[in-house]
């Protein structure tokens, strides 16, 4: 049977899984943005009979199995419950919502009405990370022991008049907007972490959230992560670093503007001096998103995921709620 999809947001996120839905096979039938001109546009792109709703309940009351919400921070998690109410499946865009309460309400919610809720981290389907899980699986170079972690950009003219920059609409800055995913991808590596430290900065942009946030995360498993996430790189960055106990991964860019994406393997001999090098790149366009649609599509099957669960958004989220209590 085919798979009925909304649409809750119709920027650029939601517009990129529109397309992997439908190139999954699913039939996407409504759409809602609070800027109606977008989600008409949307709409006409998929065809004549998406009903563009002037609500998420609406877009998602006559049958919707699964619901995409990517709108701004601050109207996640509304937006969810009401796809939730209405009955549907959610994908919600990272980081569900402005605070980790925000994100427990929603989970709530789906267990009492029996919907599921899968976080939209598709940084975890690069195909870079999913042969970096398996090198690690494999146990053949011992346990991860520490990870270093780079994202950034440097915005454009006018990024502090964005939404991001607004807090009553983005609930906090790069921590938020990059820094979730270095999280979410290091608790898919080496398990539950903790904050051992955290500082945020307004360097550049008259923003009233943070430009730039350093954090230092601890894993139960003994590993340890220094991460950096920056609007003030300049030159978008994606660099993020793994080091195991007889060999060390890079991995470098995430495609377009960040560079073609690449792994390298450097083994360590037992005899220590150079190391055995072997690099993989992958030129081709950005996979991710229709990776992370038949992961999702999957677990409405339920079949094994290796996407991220509302659990795991709610623990990024906590690590977020206790960088800016400090």
């Amino acid at each position: 049977m085919t798979v009925r999809a909304a649409i809750i947001g119709c920027g650029l996120i939601g517009t990129k899984r529109a397309r992997a839905l439908t190139g999954a096979g699913a039939e996407v039938v409504a759409v809602h943005d609070v800027d109606a001109g977008r989600a008409k546009a949307l709409a006409e792109s998929i065809g004549p009979a998406v009903l563009v709703a002037d609500s998420a309940g609406a877009a998602c009351a006559h049958g919707v199995d699964i619901a995409v919400v990517a709108t701004t921070h601050r109207a996640l998690a509304p937006s969810a419950i009401e796809a939730i109410e209405a009955g549907s499946h959610v994908l919600l865009e990272k980081p569900g919502a402005c605070d980790v309460d925000e994100l427990r309400g929603v989970a709530a919610l789906a267990v009492r009405d029996g919907r599921q809720v899968r976080m939209g981290y598709n940084h975890r389907f690069h195909p870079s990370f999913l042969e970096a899980h398996r090198v690690i699986a494999s146990g053949d170079f011992g346990r991860v022991m520490n990870i270093r972690a780079r994202y950034g950009h440097g915005g454009r003219l006018g990024y502090e008049q964005e939404w991001r920059a607004d807090r009553a609409l983005s609930g906090g800055g790069e921590l938020l907007d990059q820094g979730v995913h270095l999280i979410d991808l290091t608790r898919s590596l080496v398990g539950d972490v903790s904050l051992a430290f955290s500082e945020l900065a307004t360097s550049f942009w008259a923003t009233q959230v943070e430009d730039n946030a350093f954090l230092a995360l601890r894993a139960e498993s003994g590993a340890f992560a220094w991460l950096h996430a920056s609007w003030t790189e300049w030159k978008n960055l994606f660099s993020f670093e793994i080091a195991l106990e007889r060999a060390k991964l890079e991995i470098e860019g995430l495609g377009g503007s960040y560079g073609t994406e690449r792994l390298t393997v450097h083994e360590m001999l037992p005899e220590l001096g150079p190391p055995v090098t072997r690099a993989w790149e992958w030129p081709r366009p950005d996979e991710s998103w229709a990776r992370e649609v038949d992961d999702v599509l999957g677990a409405l099957d339920g079949q094994p995921t290796v996407g991220a669960s509302i659990d795991d958004g709610i623990a990024a989220l906590a690590i977020v709620k206790e960088a800016y209590s400090r």
